[in-house]
């Protein structure tokens, strides 16, 4: 993270020779790179693409006001220094603006002298709190939970999870939809324990067959089956001392699970073809994106592994969820792919970013950062990503959900009727994605749909 050598100061008041006085003093006094801003549209484009660490603003401007303007500069840097400048007859107002954690409120005449001590309190707080957030994404990138991205309450959740279960040796079941980064949550619980200094070993046990799958877990012997030249150690010895991490374990075959049961058991292994068993120490992280427990309850998933793999478990939400992350996450990734690509896209629109919150990501945080990197390819040098850049199935939805065409004296069945047939149009009539949609469960809207004669 950066620190603050020059703080980013954003003056807003419609008097142009009144705020051009204020820009002076913050240049002047306080060191800043101030800006002026006539109307809270204008400090709003301010807000959205760049950092700001001091913002003074009237009380009341034009388009968009000050306490307004307060909520968005906190949402973009909840350490802001926001001095609203309110007449005397709004004191009652600019109280509130200190509830909603306005820095300092000021009348007119300014007291610049004051003013100058408060905002010099504010910067040295908000350096303060940069040098202890370094600190910590330095810690977080030696024990690797840099990629994991989100502020959401539901990520910090899982950040709590995977802290308080790190340093124990229990197996641990990681769930969540395809996408959503289990394998990162596995490795951050690797390189948060005691073993972070031991090999991690990961398996996918969707990708391969069965045959393949058991010699790549247990390893194999001289001549245990066609082609096996040489003896060979599976992940399981690999790993001794550190952590195996299998991904999709809800896809291997009976006769591997009662051989993974074995190990979880006996802490040891039986190479294919061989028979003496090998001491292995591992911790072993499963994931999937299927429910266990239906696949127990059809018989397809031995009960008594799956009792030995949720003896804890952490569920990753889906994107759609956690929409609150998508602004953190599409920042990162532009900056990522900026990197790997040399390119200099700068940010993206307000308009553009409307429309990803609005999308509802099927492929979550996976199918966000190949749609990022993409449009960062093609995107132009010192210009932000914006609405033409984004892909057709982006703009198709969200052109559906402008198009319901509601009017005035509309009844709630027909405004009703008219959002399951605009959905039901830009999910491609999937009927199960359109019930996640519209939060209401798949029986309901079938029962909706044949109610309505909608046709498909």
């Amino acid at each position: 993270m950066t620190p603050i050598e020059k703080p980013r100061a954003l003056v807003v008041d419609k008097d142009e020779s009144r705020g051009r006085e204020m820009v002076l003093f913050l240049e002047n006094e306080l060191q800043c790179d101030a800006t002026l801003a006539r109307d809270g549209e204008a400090a709003y484009n301010v807000l959205d693409h760049e950092l700001v660490q001091v913002v003074v603003t009237d009380l009341r401007v034009q388009r968009i006001d000050g306490l307004r303007l307060l909520e968005i500069a906190r949402a973009r840097n909840p350490e802001v220094a926001v001095v609203l400048v309110a007449p005397d007859a709004e004191l009652a107002t600019a109280t509130e603006a200190m509830r909603r954690g306005a820095y300092d409120v000021q009348t007119r005449p300014i007291h610049f002298e004051r003013l100058r001590l408060v905002l010099e309190r504010a910067i040295s707080h908000q350096r303060l709190v940069l040098e202890v957030s370094d600190l910590q994404a330095r810690l977080d990138h030696r024990y690797g939970i840099e990629h994991l991205t989100g502020k959401s309450p539901q990520m910090v959740t899982v950040y709590d999870r995977i802290r308080q279960l790190a340093s124990a040796r229990t197996t641990i079941l990681v769930t969540g939809e395809t996408g959503t980064g289990k394998e990162l949550v596995a490795k951050a619980i690797h390189h948060l324990s005691p073993r972070r200094n031991e090999p991690f070993v990961a398996l996918n046990c969707s990708a391969l067959a069965e045959g393949v799958v058991e010699s790549e877990l247990f390893g194999h012997e001289r001549g245990a089956f066609t082609g096996a030249s040489a003896a060979r150690r599976g992940r399981f010895e690999i790993a001794d001392g550190g952590t195996v991490f299998l991904d999709e374990v809800s896809e291997i075959s009976p006769n591997i699970q009662v051989k993974l049961l074995r190990v979880i058991q006996e802490r040891e292994v039986e190479r294919v073809g061989g028979s003496a068993p090998i001491a292995v120490d591992v911790r072993l992280v499963c994931a999937t994106n299927r429910d266990l427990r239906e696949l127990v309850q059809d018989g397809r998933f031995r009960e008594d592994l799956f009792y030995r793999l949720n003896v804890a478990s952490i569920r990753l939400p889906p994107l759609r969820e956690r929409k609150s992350d998508i602004p953190l996450l599409v920042d990162e990734f532009i900056q990522d792919f900026n990197r790997e690509n040399r390119k200099k896209v700068r940010g993206i629109t307000r308009g553009a970013m409307e429309l990803l919150m609005q999308y509802e990501w099927p492929g979550n945080v996976r199918e966000l950062r190949n749609l990022i990197e993409g449009v960062v390819v093609f995107g132009r040098d010192g210009q932000p990503l914006d609405v033409g850049d984004l892909p057709n199935h982006i703009r198709s939805q969200a052109h559906a959900t402008r198009n319901l065409n509601l009017r005035v004296g509309m009844t709630m069945k027909e405004i009703e009727q008219r959002a399951i047939e605009e959905t039901l149009k830009a999910t491609g009539y999937d009927k199960q994605r359109t019930a996640q949609i519209l939060e209401i469960g798949l029986r309901s809207l079938y029962r909706k749909v044949k109610q309505y004669e909608i046709g498909t």
